[in-house]
């Protein structure tokens, strides 16, 4: 296997871990509120507090991965993560709890940047949705396996066995990372330094791109809809579609499957018949992915309501690819970690905004549907930003295959 694709199996198996241990709570979470006697909107503290580190390491994670390189934050990252996912299980109270998750999105948020540079580094941007596709499966996969192992530990034992059960993936992951990937050789041969001024000027002409913000926002509404998928759709299903623990674990990783289809669907858009027009991909998946939810919420029975999850689902992922493909394509060389990061920390501040939105809402209303509408709401306005986006993708003429882009102001 030649190196960049070890690097993608590598990557591939990172991020399933890394859902290991960031959805499990999700599932958990009905065992946890009745446990510690927590509330819709605490919990969604609770969800928060991931959200908030998640967020506030993208930058910082970017300018680590381009200062040290993406070996070292892809082997640190999963051992910081597995040592917080362990915590989480010891906590004893709400404060401890959410200072654990907090401190594992730190973790977390430290290497996600590292997999964009890294995927940058090594493919060619019409290739790159495809790759992206790749890893981004463990996206969907990885939700879809701890439903039902989670609700398997939750019928067997106590809600914190989770935690400790998934605090050890991270480790063996760590050490294969450490010991089958060279470093310097997944780096871009063209790597820059930049001095302080260097630094300054590239942030302007960052601020100065309207694709940035349009990047910027557009992934910050789809989180508010992803991360609001990811962190209820357990909790809506046992509160308020009344599923037992034992169905919920299936009930839940059915949407996932279809997750996984969708990124593979969509990595084909992107990068072969639509990969000039992937912002109208992603814009068309999102108002589509508001409609399915529509659908899912109003439904008269599980089933009907299972199917319109899955449909979201489907299109929630399957956007993913596309996105990814456009982050790797507009990321000035030199400085694709600070970009990535830059993306990120937007699409991040949607996913802090999701779980205290949603727990709001589902609160003060006594249902999960205001919840969904918000939901909605954000991935229509986020449709709009990436319908924007695709007229000046094509003005820049930056859709050459294997092209590398460089900065422009006013992109």
């Amino acid at each position: 296997m030649s190196l960049r694709y070890r690097l993608l199996a590598l990557t591939w198996l990172l991020q399933f871990v890394n859902y290991l241990g960031r959805v499990s709570i999700s599932v958990a979470g009905p065992t946890m509120m009745k446990s510690l006697h927590l509330d819709a909107a605490q919990f969604g503290f609770l969800l928060a507090a991931f959200a908030l580190g998640y967020a506030l390491m993208q930058l910082p994670g970017g300018f680590l991965a381009d200062r040290f390189g993406t070996k070292a934050l892809l082997v640190v990252a999963p051992v910081l993560f597995s040592i917080f996912t362990g915590m989480t299980g010891l906590a004893t109270s709400m404060a401890v709890l959410i200072a654990a998750r907090f401190c594992f999105g730190l973790a977390e948020g430290s290497c996600n940047a590292a997999v964009y540079k890294a995927v940058a580094d090594n493919f060619s941007h019409k290739d790159a949705a495809k790759a992206h596709a790749v890893w981004l499966s463990a996206l969907a996969i990885g939700p879809a396996v701890v439903a039902p192992v989670v609700t398997s530990l939750l019928m067997h034992g106590d809600w914190r066995d989770v935690f400790y059960v998934f605090a050890f993936p991270g480790v063996i992951v760590a050490l294969l990372i450490l010991f089958m990937i060279p470093g310097k050789a997944i780096e871009a041969k063209e790597r820059v330094t930049h001095d302080t001024a260097s630094r300054a000027e590239q942030w302007r002409l960052f601020a100065g791109r309207k694709s940035t913000w349009l990047l910027f926002f557009g992934y910050m509404t789809f989180s508010v809809g992803y991360w609001g998928f990811l962190g209820w759709i357990p909790s809506y299903l046992a509160n308020q579609r009344h599923i037992d623990l034992k169905s919920l674990g299936v009930a839940a990783s059915v949407p996932y499957l279809f997750g996984f289809l969708g990124i593979v669907v969509f990595g084909w858009l992107g990068s072969g018949l639509l990969h000039r027009r992937r912002p109208t991909l992603v814009a068309v998946g999102y108002v589509c992915t508001g409609l399915a939810l529509y659908l899912a919420y109003s439904a008269d029975d599980i089933v009907a309501c299972v199917i319109g999850l899955s449909a979201a689902a489907f299109l929630l992922y399957g956007c993913l690819s596309p996105y990814a493909g456009l982050v790797a394509q507009l990321a000035p060389q030199g400085a694709r970690g600070v970009f990535a990061g830059v993306i990120n920390t937007g699409g991040q501040i949607g996913g802090l905004l999701a779980p205290l939105g949603v727990g709001y809402l589902v609160k003060a209303s006594g249902s999960y549907n205001n919840g969904f509408l918000f939901m909605i709401s954000a991935l229509v306005i986020g449709a709009g930003c990436f319908a924007a986006l695709q007229s000046r993708v094509n003005r820049t003429g930056q859709e050459v295959d294997g092209a590398t882009p460089a900065i422009q102001q006013n992109v």
